[in-house]
């Protein structure tokens, strides 16, 4: 079992998760007052926070792997449950996707 497998499986803790939740699209709200260096605009017209080449929001601190605007973060994350069951359900999708490969091993 590989480190993020199990801890996919274990309680939520944002210090050992691999930031799943800051790989989702996060529709703003008209009231979030998000800079708009952070954000980008949907085709459909939707103002959302933008993501790296890497997946993450932008905003999320790679270094020390947490929000970089916590204070300030959109409604729609103030509102996420770590722990809860969307957590659960996107970290176990999270897991199915990685493990979805056949893993190499040199001896």
């Amino acid at each position: 079992m590989t480190s993020f497998s199990r801890h996919a499986k274990g309680k939520a803790h944002c210090a050992i998760c691999d930031a799943v939740c800051c790989r989702l699209v996060v529709v703003l709200e008209p009231e979030d007052d998000i800079p708009a260096h952070l954000t980008a605009q949907l085709p459909q017209g939707h103002r959302v926070m933008a993501h790296a080449d890497d997946g993450w929001c932008v905003a999320m601190d790679r270094s020390r792997m947490n929000c970089g605007i916590y204070e300030n973060r959109p409604a729609v994350c103030r509102r996420f449950v770590m722990g809860g069951p969307y957590c659960k359900a996107i970290r176990a999708e999270y897991v199915k996707q990685r493990t979805d490969h056949i893993e190499i091993t040199l001896k």
